[in-house]
């Protein structure tokens, strides 16, 4: 799944566009390394991105099959670092 579509589907930022824009500004890092909107995530990535107020890091636990998943849910498929 691509990097942009999975933080919009486990509810990481509210809409996809949001992560798109954020990719293009560079502030997103998949496993350390510096990630465009096409990267693909698979179980076990590390996803980190670097706010303002400082960096946040993601694990990927599972990759939705939905459009987007209930936020009751968020632990199953992301775990915060």
């Amino acid at each position: 799944m691509r990097v942009d579509k999975w933080l919009s589907a486990v509810n990481v930022v509210k809409r996809r566009t949001i992560a798109t824009d954020m990719l293009k500004s560079g502030v997103v890092y998949v496993n350390g390394m510096k990630a465009k909107a096409s990267k693909n995530v698979a179980v076990g990535d590390k996803v980190t991105i670097e706010y303002l107020k400082g960096p946040k890091s993601y694990e990927v636990l599972q990759i939705p099959t939905t459009k987007t998943i209930p936020k009751s849910q968020k632990e199953e498929y992301v775990k915060e670092l």
